[in-house]
């Protein structure tokens, strides 16, 4: 479970119904969860990726098992782990400005506690941010390159204080005592304004902006306003001149503002007919990088601001490019791109050549693309007649002479969204022949705020109706066996396969609820405290337990899982601080009280997701075992 408030055409469309259209081909071969899971993950980090001199990148891989740093060299070639951890993911956030050394976070098998650690030139590491119980934030580094900036809850768990750290010698100085439950948005790179965040509810918040230098005056409010607008902090500018922020007013859509800071005026910078839902410069300020939320794919461009064009990357094969690092001379772009049917694989464009370079090759070479199934954007009718957005997959052998056993996939959040490309979680299933239906139920992000709010306070209600229909949707599917229809989510997502099994007795022949809530009274009671500065719109939006406790035990599994007939598999990792695993063991104990078939996979080096590629593994094979025996 997450708060609501963290970040192209379709291809193969039946024009009649949006449906995929049917692929002629032979049956694909069937591969194992670890063929899929020996793929490559790679990630860029969002500080320096590229070295002092252009010749290296720095990314995060987990070809040991479990996330580690690791160095390409950009002329091509073999990387270099400079981490080895086995159980604890070690992600990279950037290389220092002029040197060797580089930073990465790393918490404790999944608790989210992460601290910063240096890692020297010659391979020692240090951690920055010592102490228990601490939660630390990489913040960028300062204009002069002389300092980086980290954000801690050491001295309160509930708040985050801002430090500046020196690059040298690693002493560090308080910028910002939070005394106010503010939310850090951003720092400006002169140091000089902070950009913050108060929360007003689930609908409405507003920006500050602290000038450090008015030694005594209190921030400045950005955003006035009357009714619900959201806003979100995105950059200062590299000049430390204007802040880039997000803002819902006037439209049903996230676009960009500008702030001027010398002028004290905002002006539109992006706006569009879906969520922008980030922009920011290269160094330099030559470079604009805008992602825009298109209909469930984020359609990344990028802006020659000394121009106005819009900047080609050339060379590159059709896919979806994401993580844009400019080199430090702005003459190459590092990139990730990925397909519905190849994960992220690592990319470098030359601007000047017109090139483009593959460093990197994630899919596992057992696994032949063309057995592997594209996505298909559909929308079909809920309840009230409200179209409801998803994303399809149709089993390459599904026919209405042989229909498929099929999957409603609800996502996490509240507030979440499915959307298009890779997942191994979900092509291993749909190779294995279910067809899968992600369901962008009313609440999910994406599709307008008016869409996004229209759950509120009517979780496991509205939106629980909207997965039923989407039942409903598959089961009219001619490639659909109407019969063999189960239920499978993740954090929000196994809270609502909980609850239709418990509020929507006999709709799904199975559920597969991985590390969903239970009973929303001990979860809400139990958020974790670094979320102090959200909690007030978590509350507004789910109920506050001291108030609101009767509504939130009528809509909790738990309290009501004596009607839980159908076959349940549970998946939790021990070490989860969001829902908690105490979650998961009532909820296996009370329904196989009913003398219902439960299953239950308990992963003790696991938080809130599951980093490890061996557990990734388990838990594809417990899916696909699972409903073998009780779906297909």
């Amino acid at each position: 479970m997450s708060t609501r408030h963290l970040a192209i055409v379709c291809p193969l469309l039946l024009a009649a119904c949006g449906q995929p259209a049917p692929i002629d081909s032979p049956s694909p071969k069937t591969y194992s969860a670890a063929a899929f899971y020996e793929t490559t993950t790679y990630r860029l980090p969002g500080g320096y990726a590229w070295s002092a001199h252009d010749e290296r990148l720095l990314v995060g891989t987990d070809e040991l098992g479990a996330l580690n740093v690791h160095v390409l060299p950009v002329s091509g070639g073999s990387g270099i782990a400079l981490t080895a951890a086995t159980e604890t993911p070690h992600r990279p956030l950037s290389w220092f400005p002029s040197d060797d050394r580089l930073l990465y976070a790393a918490d404790n098998q999944g608790d989210e506690l992460d601290h910063i650690h240096v890692l020297s030139s010659s391979g020692e590491a240090t951690d920055l941010t010592p102490g228990e119980g601490l939660k630390a934030v990489f913040m960028g580094w300062s204009q002069a390159n002389d300092a980086f900036y980290v954000a801690t809850n050491e001295r309160d768990a509930a708040v985050f204080d801002l430090y500046r750290y020196a690059a040298q010698g690693y002493g560090r100085e308080l910028l910002f005592e939070n005394d106010a439950n503010w939310a850090l948005g951003a720092i400006s790179p002169n140091g000089r304004y902070l950009a913050l965040l108060r929360e007003n509810s689930s609908a409405d918040n507003d920006i500050y902006l602290l000038d450090r230098d008015a030694a005594g005056a209190p921030p400045t409010h950005l955003t006035p306003h009357e009714g619900n607008i959201s806003h979100a902090v995105h950059e200062f500018t590299p000049d430390s001149g204007a802040l880039l922020y997000g803002s819902d007013e006037g439209s049903e859509f996230m676009g960009v503002w500008r702030w001027d800071v010398a002028a004290g005026a905002k002006t539109p910078l992006i706006l569009a007919e879906w969520d922008v839902i980030f922009a920011f410069h290269s160094r330099s300020g030559r470079y604009l990088v805008q992602g825009v939320n298109e209909d469930a794919r984020v359609v990344v461009r990028i802006k020659d601001t000394a121009t106005g064009d819009w900047l080609a990357l050339p060379g590159l094969p059709e896919g979806n490019p994401g993580q844009i690092r400019f080199s430090r001379d702005e003459s190459k772009v590092a990139l990730l791109l990925s397909t519905d049917t190849s994960p992220n694989d690592v990319y470098v464009v030359d601007l000047a050549e017109g090139e483009s370079r593959r460093l990197t090759q994630a899919p596992n070479p057992e696994i032949d693309e063309a057995d592997l199934v594209p996505s298909a954007v559909v929308r079909y009718p809920s309840f009230d007649g409200l179209e409801i957005p998803a994303i399809l997959y149709r089993p390459k052998a599904a026919s209405a002479a042989s229909p498929a056993p099929a999957l409603v996939w609800v996502h996490g959040g509240p507030g979440g969204q499915s959307r298009r490309g890779y997942s191994a979680m979900i092509q291993h299933l749909v190779n294995h022949g279910y067809a899968i239906l992600a369901a962008n139920n009313r609440g999910s992000s994406g599709y307008g705020k008016t869409f996004f709010h229209m759950d509120d306070r009517r979780h496991g209600e509205v939106d629980l109706d909207d997965i039923v229909y989407g039942k409903r949707y598959l089961a009219s599917l001619d490639w659909v066996d109407g019969e063999r229809i189960g239920i499978i989510g993740g954090s929000y997502g196994g809270y609502m396969v909980g609850a239709a099994l418990a509020f929507r007795p006999g709709v799904f022949k199975v559920g597969i609820n991985i590390f969903g809530v239970m009973n929303w009274v001990r979860t809400l009671e139990s958020i974790p405290p670094w979320w102090g500065a959200n909690r007030k719109a978590l509350f507004d939006e789910l109920g506050d337990p001291a108030v609101d406790g009767e509504r939130l035990r009528r809509i909790s599994p738990l309290f009501h899982a004596d009607n839980i007939k159908t076959p349940l598999l549970v998946i939790q990792g021990a070490n989860d601080p969001r829902v908690l695993q105490v979650e998961s063991d009532e909820i296996v104990a009370a329904v196989k009280a009913n003398g219902t078939p439960v299953e239950y996979l308990v992963f003790p080096d696991e938080g809130h997701g599951f980093s490890r590629r061996e557990n990734r593994i388990a838990a594809s094979k417990a899916f696909v075992g699972f409903l073998a025996a009780h779906l297909k």
